[in-house]
């Protein structure tokens, strides 16, 4: 399988979305301790784009991105992987540190490569894996209860749709609220789900509710103002960085956290098969929608990037192969 040549999206150098090629190389070789996994689909990602242009720095170019993928294994080095097994993969360095998944294959560390059951066609599982996992595992952080009121920072986000698909899929009763920097797409938002749309004006939210959960996934830069809108004892999980501001300056604790509330946390880098197992369950039980916004072929990706940055989408990006 190694060596013959397959398609590829591959970058050169950093920036626009004309530096997405389209082309052929080699098939990544199987070594010691990684597996080859021939790629179905894999969605589109806000922290691709960030890579793309350049903005990590840890990043050598050249580079085929893609921080996570659903496929099926083709050959392996461990005793855990069968060929033609289902499998998901996320996070990691994949598309960092390595190369990733916009191609027909993938070479990737055993341990970062989960099996799953699963029923759903390679378009919707291709939505599902980096971003229903983090707003799934968020959902659990957050100790979402029946009762709740809620509110998502960035309703529009592909996590904050996920959130609201998990939430609603399970508790239709539940009031969730999403914040959006333009007023514009606030029909956009209730006809997604949501009951309430708010606007995200400068960082603050233009409203005196207060909610019971809060997902935030603008991040750091609004973290501050979101305290002023939960209730005594409410939870705030800080999963998403949207704002593009990593760390926050001047975090006072006793100051900035109001009326006993909690702050907690999602990093998607803790993953396990029976992690991903359990949310496909949740999925499948609750009949919750995961299909995408939009699908692109490989040829397509440097379109799926415009399309993603040109902010009109709602959802989940994918690539089919």
């Amino acid at each position: 399988m190694g060596g013959k040549p397959m398609k590829a999206v591959v970058v050169e150098k950093a920036g626009g979305p004309e530096v997405l090629e389209y082309r052929e190389v080699p098939t990544p070789q199987v070594k010691p301790g990684w597996s080859l996994v021939q790629v179905k689909g894999f969605g589109i990602n806000h922290s691709e784009i960030f890579t793309r242009d350049g903005e990590s720095p840890s990043v050598k170019f050249p580079r085929i991105l893609g921080i996570e993928c659903v496929g099926i294994v083709a050959e392996s080095t461990s005793d855990q992987l069968k060929k033609g097994q289902k499998v998901i993969s996320i996070m990691g360095e994949m598309g960092r540190a390595f190369d990733g998944s916009y191609a027909e294959y993938v070479l990737l560390p055993n341990e970062q490569i989960y099996p799953v059951e699963t029923k759903l066609d390679w378009a919707d599982l291709a939505a599902v894996p980096e971003t229903f996992y983090t707003a799934f595992g968020s959902l659990k952080t957050m100790d979402l209860q029946a009762t709740d009121t809620v509110m998502i920072r960035s309703g529009a986000s592909g996590v904050g749709i996920a959130a609201l698909h998990l939430i609603k899929a399970k508790y239709p009763h539940i009031k969730v609220t999403g914040s959006v920097r333009n007023l514009a797409k606030k029909q956009v938002l209730i006809n997604a789900g949501y009951d309430f749309a708010i606007e995200d004006r400068n960082n603050q939210l233009i409203t005196s509710e207060k909610y019971d959960k809060v997902l935030e996934l603008v991040g750091p830069k609004t973290l501050r103002d979101t305290f002023n809108h939960v209730n005594p004892f409410g939870i705030v999980c800080n999963t998403g960085e949207l704002g593009g501001q990593w760390t926050m300056d001047d975090f006072d604790p006793i100051a900035d956290i109001h009326e006993g509330a909690y702050l907690t946390s999602l990093s998607s880098g803790e993953v396990t098969s029976a992690k991903l197992n359990e949310m496909l369950d949740y999925i499948r039980q609750y009949n919750v929608a995961v299909a995408p916004t939009k699908v692109y072929k490989l040829n397509q990706v440097r379109e799926a990037h415009e399309y993603l940055e040109s902010g009109h989408n709602l959802g989940k990006v994918v690539v089919i192969i």
